[in-house]
Parts: C-alpha cells; sequence; structure tokens
C-alpha cells in the first residue's frame, strides 16, 4: 500500500465575465449540476463549482482567476451520444459537430459565452 499524499483530479477554473450569463450554457445546454457558489459579499464576484459524471469545473468572476479564452480538454465516453443531447436542446448561436480526425480522438467543441473552449474527446482505444 502506498503511503504519502493522496493527489486526486485537477479542477480547472475558468474565467467567466458575469455568472448570470454562463449558468444557462453550463446548466441547461451542458447539463451540468451547480454544486455550490461562493460570493464573499452579495455584491462581490461569484465563485462557482459545477459538475456532470466525473467532469468537476470551477468558474469565476474574480479578476486574477484563470485567463478569458482559456481551452479545456475533457474525455467523455460516447462523444456520438453528447452530440445527440445537445442538438435536442439548442444552444443560441451554437451547432456544434464532431471533428472525427482530432488528435486524440473524436472531439466535440463548444465556446461558452465568456470565450473559453471546451473540448470534448472520446479517446480512441
Amino acid at each position: 500500500m502506498a503511503t504519502g499524499p493522496r493527489i486526486g483530479a485537477p479542477v480547472p477554473v475558468l474565467r467567466v465575465q458575469s455568472w448570470d450569463h454562463a449558468e444557462a450554457f453550463y446548466t441547461d445546454y451542458l447539463g451540468f449540476d451547480v454544486d455550490w457558489v461562493h460570493r464573499f459579499e452579495p455584491d462581490m464576484p461569484a465563485y462557482v463549482r459545477v459538475a456532470r459524471d466525473g467532469a468537476t469545473l470551477d468558474l469565476s468572476e474574480h479578476h486574477g482567476d484563470g485567463t478569458p479564452g482559456s481551452t479545456i480538454w475533457v474525455p467523455v465516453g460516447d462523444v456520438g451520444a453528447l452530440h445527440r443531447e445537445l442538438h435536442e436542446r439548442p444552444y443560441r448561436g451554437l451547432r456544434p459537430g464532431v471533428d472525427v480526425d482530432a488528435p486524440g480522438g473524436p472531439t466535440l467543441e463548444v465556446l461558452d459565452p465568456c470565450g473559453n473552449t471546451l473540448r470534448f474527446c472520446q479517446v480512441r482505444p
């Protein structure tokens, strides 16, 4: 049995200029659940944790958190199923396709309202 620290999966922090603006994208469109929303005071920036299945993301309105326009890579078991799901509940201005020749495997790429790119990739065996 190994001893020492047990390091868990990293949680990317994506910069969002407005949680109110991004909420429908992450919850209604991508199907993430909101785990919690933190604000130091009512009018302070939000720091939000969302999760779906094994994916956890932190979304922050704080100026020093994350870099606007970041890209994250998210493994997905069946990119075709995700593609069909997203087309069943369209999001204004988005009609993502699947790039079957993307590095790593077939990939569905979406751009959030704050300019961050999420690449959902089905890893090839």
